[in-house]
């Protein structure tokens, strides 16, 4: 299932994170691993912040992915189900 991921960064836990560079670490880690399909980053309610939509096959994937952004840089961690334009049209023609 296609996710919006979206990570905001606690801002003192990121400034240490740029300091030591375990930011950027694991931001290269994460978009290795995953491979999301696209990856925006960029500043949301005073917050560092990062999306990305990925595949998840299952939920249990919700908690490796979301652990390490949890325990390093204290961030607030959401998924929500996304579609692309052509998920939306299969999906509306099974409405009758």
């Amino acid at each position: 299932m296609r996710v919006l991921l979206k990570a905001q960064f606690d801002t003192e836990k990121g400034n240490e994170g740029i300091r030591s560079g375990k930011l950027p670490e694991l931001l290269k880690e994460t978009l290795d691993h995953l491979r999301p399909e696209a990856a925006y980053f960029g500043p949301e309610d005073g917050c560092r912040t990062c999306w990305m939509v990925i595949d998840l096959e299952d939920s249990s994937q919700i908690p490796p992915i979301a652990e390490p952004f949890f325990t390093h840089f204290g961030a607030k961690v959401s998924f929500t189900p996304v579609m692309n334009a052509d998920d939306l049209q299969k999906g509306l023609s099974r409405i009758r």
